[in-house]
């Protein structure tokens, strides 16, 4: 695999860099802020469902909907965005990226008063939210990389970024769903915070350099290896051990988020939106809490992470399961923790593998690929929430248990023929 990543000059021309002294190994501190930024902006939303349901009088398949409109915007967000991150650079698609997801962070504000516009800011939320992670996975994995001295494993890069959206994950229903409960106008004031972290994110990023491989000097020993060969190895990897599992890395948290908190509160007595933030703190910090095992796992066999990771998801929704048929809301929170930690496993295990097997001047695009198939998981809810018509809630999450075993079952078998292929 050919590698040509150079650093940037921050006082440099735009399109073309130069090598530098500076220590790009601490500018993806600045660059992880957008990761953050992105996981907030996507659940702080989650937390607010039930107060849409009893504030505004939307049913649960209208809020169910609306949670799942942010993956029609996630997809193009992606798709375009990581592409054009590779043609222009890091940094255009991420500050344009900012400026959409605080205007989407707007319009929400604003469907106390005029509910219509709670679907064009959920479409806007996951376009501005797929292109931060599209252009700032790839930044912050190039950032990672310091001109001199030793650089980040693909496995530590990847690990950065899972912990910066994570974060942003775990902080964002949190802080929304105790606005939300005691402050005034709270689906007004809840969405504050992220336009101030937004900004925030945009001042730290502005002092990180431009990385994108197509806009560096690049040197005749970086074309070693054929594009061709590379590109078409790297397709073939990446269909068979990471498009199985990026579906389950947000089915998991999607499912802890937006179907379990409606399925067991209803002895909460007024508390339900309080549950609900805790809910999506604990499933993302679970996420964060299993980074270490992570990477000894990676260190043992490269599959192990995402199969350790499949496992968990199947073990969470089986909790679910448990907690849906028993009203039970303190096995729930077990089960988003459990499910939590298989979705941190899972995001580590197919960052890790897209850092592996994208040539640099295409990580952009390989890495919007492996958002795109992961936030397909976000529909999963709604799903969920049509299946009920035909099957119980208890079911249907045991259906889905089985569905992740089947995924693993079929990793594993490709995983181990790849090995035996490679020796």
């Amino acid at each position: 695999m050919s590698k040509h990543v150079a650093s940037t000059n921050l006082l440099a021309p735009p399109l073309i860099s130069s090598p530098t002294d500076a220590p790009t190994h601490r500018y993806w501190l600045r660059a992880g802020w957008v990761m953050a930024a992105s996981g907030w902006s996507a659940n702080q939303f989650s937390a607010l469902l039930g107060a849409y349901r009893s504030d505004l009088g939307l049913t649960t398949t209208t809020t169910t909907a609306l949670f799942a409109i942010y993956v029609l915007g996630m997809i193009p967000g992606l798709l375009l965005g990581g592409p054009l991150a590779d043609r222009r650079g890091r940094r255009p698609v991420v500050f344009f990226a900012l400026a959409t997801s605080a205007l989407a962070t707007c319009l929400l504000m604003a469907g106390p008063a005029v509910s219509a516009l709670l679907w064009p800011g959920r479409f806007l939320t996951g376009i501005g939210a797929g292109a931060l992670l599209a252009a700032g996975s790839a930044w912050i994995k190039e950032l990672s990389t310091p001109p001199h001295g030793t650089a980040a494993g693909p496995g530590a890069a990847a690990r950065r970024s899972g912990l910066f959206l994570s974060a942003g994950f775990a902080s964002g229903g949190l802080a929304a769903s105790l606005i939300a409960q005691w402050a005034p106008h709270p689906m007004v004031t809840a969405y504050i915070p992220h336009l101030v972290l937004s900004a925030f994110a945009a001042l730290c990023a502005a002092r990180a350099p431009e990385s994108a491989p197509a806009l560096n000097i690049v040197t005749p020993s970086a074309t070693a290896t054929s594009p061709e060969q590379g590109d078409t190895s790297s397709a073939s990897m990446f269909r068979c051990l990471v498009a199985p599992v990026a579906p389950w890395v947000f089915a998991a948290p999607a499912v802890a988020f937006a179907t379990l908190p409606g399925l067991v509160d209803d002895d909460l007595k007024g508390w339900e939106t309080v549950y609900a933030g805790v809910i999506t703190a604990i499933t993302p910090s679970a996420g964060l809490l299993v980074t270490p095992f992570a990477r000894r796992l990676a260190a043992r066999h490269r599959i192990a992470t995402g199969v350790s990771g499949l496992l968990a998801i199947a073990l969470g929704l089986v909790l679910a399961a448990v907690a849906a048929a028993n009203t039970q809301p303190v096995v729930a929170l077990v089960a988003a923790a459990v499910l939590g930690g298989g979705y941190g496993l899972c995001v580590a295990y197919g960052l890790t593998e897209v850092a592996v097997l994208a040539p640099p001047h295409q990580l952009a695009r390989l890495t919007s690929r492996f958002w795109a198939l992961a936030y397909v998981g976000f529909i999963a809810p709604y799903v969920i929430t049509l299946l009920t018509k035909l099957f119980t809630p208890p079911s249907i999450l045991v259906g889905a248990a089985a569905l992740a075993l089947v995924t693993l079952a079929a990793v594993a078998y490709l995983g181990t023929r790849h090995s035996q292929h490679a020796h």
